[in-house]
């Protein structure tokens, strides 16, 4: 699949980094953003069966 998305960038091989470098900052930017905090009321982190005795 990474052989295909950098086949798929235009340039050579400094731009193709240059924008693999960019797409992952912006993925890790969506994730971060808008996917995580969405997320994190339908995981159970804080339903602790601990018991204080």
């Amino acid at each position: 699949m990474y052989g295909f998305i950098w086949r798929l960038l235009p340039g050579n091989t400094w731009i193709k980094a240059l924008l693999s470098i960019v797409l992952v900052l912006a993925a890790v930017y969506v994730l971060f953003q808008y996917v995580f905090p969405w997320a994190e009321p339908l995981l159970p982190f804080n339903d602790v069966t601990v018991d204080n005795q």
